[in-house]
């Protein structure tokens, strides 16, 4: 009689389990925090991209790093 009792528990635990799953949102995946090395690196990356975009001609490498860093940062808080 113990035993039945145990696995009627069981079976209706597991349809409340599998309720409270369905209604739990996907958690993103753990970031970690960026360095300022790696930001950096990002920066210049993306600097030098948009000067390869435009042949390298007729630009400002400080408007370019200046544009880079305000892409690189609004990318790293929207991904947080």
């Amino acid at each position: 009689m113990l035993q039945k009792d145990r696995k009627t528990t069981r079976r209706k635990a597991a349809p409340k389990r599998a309720a409270a799953a369905a209604k739990a949102t996907p958690e993103a995946p753990a970031r970690r925090p960026v360095s300022a090395e790696e930001r950096a690196r990002m920066v210049a990356e993306a600097a030098y991209f948009r000067a390869q975009r435009r042949g390298f001609r007729n630009g400002d490498p400080v408007r370019d790093w200046a544009e880079a860093e305000a892409e690189i940062d609004a990318m790293l808080l929207h991904s947080r």
